[in-house]
């Protein structure tokens, strides 16, 4: 599983999300390494777990062929606390870390292989992730 090494802060604070305001993501949204992509269309908080998931996924579909990259890492921490305790008795333990996704992040990369099985295997990952996305070709 992906998590940082080295932390400054051990929780960090929760950020917030407005509906109403519709936000896009400004930086990794074009294909930079290999022929295809998987790229999100809606938001998201993705866990290591996740992303691991997603990874054993399309290895286990490409097998020895092609080449995969993760453009993603995650270092925020989310805490936990267990059910049916009272407000204002502070912040739980750290539970794992999360990367927050917007619309537009190019997720994971894909070369060495033809068309129609790279596009079978960045499905097959994105079925493991909790958000949309679709496959992308570099241009």
């Amino acid at each position: 599983m992906l998590f940082p090494k080295k932390v400054k802060h051990r929780k960090w604070h929760v950020m917030r999300s407005n509906p109403k305001k519709k936000r896009v993501e400004t930086r990794g949204t074009t294909v930079a390494f290999g022929s295809f992509g998987l790229k999100a269309t809606t938001p998201a908080r993705i866990k290591s777990t996740q992303i691991e998931a997603a990874r054993k996924a399309m290895q286990r579909n490409l097998k020895k062929a092609g080449r995969i990259w993760i453009r993603i890492f995650p270092d925020m921490p989310y805490v936990g606390r267990s059910g049916e305790v009272g407000m204002g008795k502070g912040k739980g333990d750290p539970q794992g870390y999360v990367f927050q996704v917007w619309p537009g992040r190019v997720l994971f990369e894909i070369d060495g292989v033809d068309d129609a099985l790279a596009h079978d295997t960045l499905m097959k990952g994105s079925a493991k992730l909790p958000l949309t996305a679709r496959v992308v070709a570099r241009t």
